[in-house]
């Protein structure tokens, strides 16, 4: 069969011959993979810097997707981390038990595109913490893939306010449509936050206690309610985000939760000491491993329908198998989720 194939960590993988799948244990099956997410967990993935990666090569990336059974039926489906092969196949194996039976007339790009991105905010804040409707919450990092739909995912599970926070102005103003109730404009030089629509970010030269600064002052009332963050950027923009939140709180024992999901902006956030002893804070991290399997997989079900009957926008293109390696090279900069579809 055809297959995306990585044969080194420094290209990206190519369309080639691969052996094909075999199903060997009681639920496994062989499905015909229709479409498959290209994720930044993928391109991780594919060039060996997850920290799953067994460095083993080659490999076939692909951590999930929608594939039709035998019976005809489509199915999304979550492969396990030492899954031999992955879903950018003509086929692949996948175990039964890790997949939901999608509603007929299901669109399978968008539940390829969709289910990843939505499941790193919907998993956060159905799985990691308590979160209680109501509860007013910060998207930092809202104009990628996975932000766009954390916003989307926060208003469904039935949060109050919903903050939007980046750093690119055009693509925050579009968000209000998916249910931000305002916006934070991150300066894309330093990282310091200013106000979309209330004057200049932070210079480059700004030091972090002017950064918090400008986060009290412009986010105004907004700040001093804020009950969850939702982080997918981390680094500075999250450290600077972060004191400007506690020094506009006027209740400092109001409990403020913040979920780490991602790392765009740097691996590490010097948080200042002081942060964690001025306010009710709980970090807490988000991702594989730290929420079981098992709790992952009960919550495919209900993402999927909702998916499936069209609750979230996405911007989907799809891209032949053939043509993956020029995908990769498209995925950084897009917009839009790319998805395989493995020839038939």
């Amino acid at each position: 069969m055809k297959a995306a194939v990585v044969s080194s960590f420094d290209t990206a993988p190519r369309c080639a011959d691969f052996p094909d799948p075999v199903a060997g244990g009681r639920d496994e099956m062989v499905v015909s993979v229709v479409a498959a997410g290209l994720h930044p967990r993928v391109r991780s993935q594919a060039n060996g810097s997850h920290y799953t990666s067994t460095g083993v090569l080659p490999l076939v990336p692909g951590i999930d997707g929608v594939g039709r059974d035998a019976d005809g039926r489509l199915r999304y489906f979550v492969l396990p981390e030492d899954a031999a092969a992955g879903s950018m196949a003509e086929r692949v194996v996948i175990d039964a038990r890790r997949s939901v039976v999608l509603p007929p007339g299901t669109d399978p790009l968008t539940v390829a595109a969709a289910m990843n991105p939505a499941m790193s905010s919907w998993i956060a804040l159905r799985q990691r913490i308590q979160f209680t409707a109501g509860s007013n919450v910060l998207v930092l990092g809202a104009t990628g893939n996975a932000g766009r739909m954390a916003v989307q995912v926060a208003r469904l599970l039935g949060a109050g306010e919903v903050i939007a926070a980046a750093r690119d102005a055009g693509l925050l103003a579009g968000l209000a449509a998916l249910g931000a109730t305002s916006t934070l404009l991150l300066d894309p030089g330093s990282g310091d936050p200013g106000s979309a629509g209330a004057g200049a970010g932070a210079g480059a030269g700004a030091s972090a206690d002017a950064g918090a600064d400008a986060v009290e002052g412009r986010l105004g009332p907004a700040a001093a309610g804020v009950d969850v963050v939702l982080d997918y950027l981390w680094g500075q923009p999250a450290a600077t985000l972060l004191a400007g939140l506690i020094r506009a709180r006027a209740d400092g024992g109001r409990p403020l939760t913040w979920i780490e999901i991602g790392s765009v902006a740097g691996p590490v956030a010097p948080i200042p000491s002081a942060a964690l002893r001025a306010a009710r804070l709980q970090l807490v991290g988000s991702g594989q491993g730290s929420v079981p399997a098992r709790a992952i997989l009960a919550e495919l079900p209900e993402l999927a329908r909702e998916i499936s009957k069209g609750t979230f926008g996405i911007d989907v293109r799809a891209v032949p198998l053939d043509d993956v390696e020029q995908a990769w090279a498209d995925a950084a900069r897009s917009r839009q989720r790319i998805v395989i579809t493995p020839a038939a």
